[in-house]
């Protein structure tokens, strides 16, 4: 069951950047922390990005900190995924993710989306 629908996706140039956006179908996400994944083919789900309901704090896996920012607009219900400095190897399907616990593990996320695209061309 889809909850979550994620924009923002396609193609770039390494070293260009994308903003990600993730919505909530139906019911908002007020108090839910907001994450991001991705995914390769062939390859298990990645924690990429996480944000506390209340904004206050976040965290990044390693490899995308300092590139990629995660923010929220409560107002609005929506997450978003800026990616700067894109890499070749950010090529991935991003997946937005929400639960109730501060937790990175993909097996506890509640709530889901289809995941959008991104592919980074040199």
């Amino acid at each position: 069951q889809v909850q979550l629908v994620e924009s923002g996706g396609g193609l770039a140039q390494v070293g260009n950047s994308l903003r990600l956006s993730c919505v909530p179908a139906e019911r908002p996400s007020r108090f839910y922390h907001r994450l991001w994944f991705r995914q390769v083919s062939g390859k298990e789900r990645e924690f990429v990005a996480a944000i506390t309901w209340s904004g206050s704090t976040t965290h990044y896996s390693h490899s995308m900190k300092g590139r990629f920012t995660i923010s929220r607009d409560d107002a609005n219900n929506t997450v978003y995924l800026q990616m700067n400095n894109l890499k070749s190897e950010d090529t991935a399907v991003y997946y937005c993710a929400q639960a109730r616990d501060w937790t990175f593990e993909s097996a506890a996320m509640e709530y889901w989306g289809k995941g959008t695209l991104v592919t980074v061309s040199s």
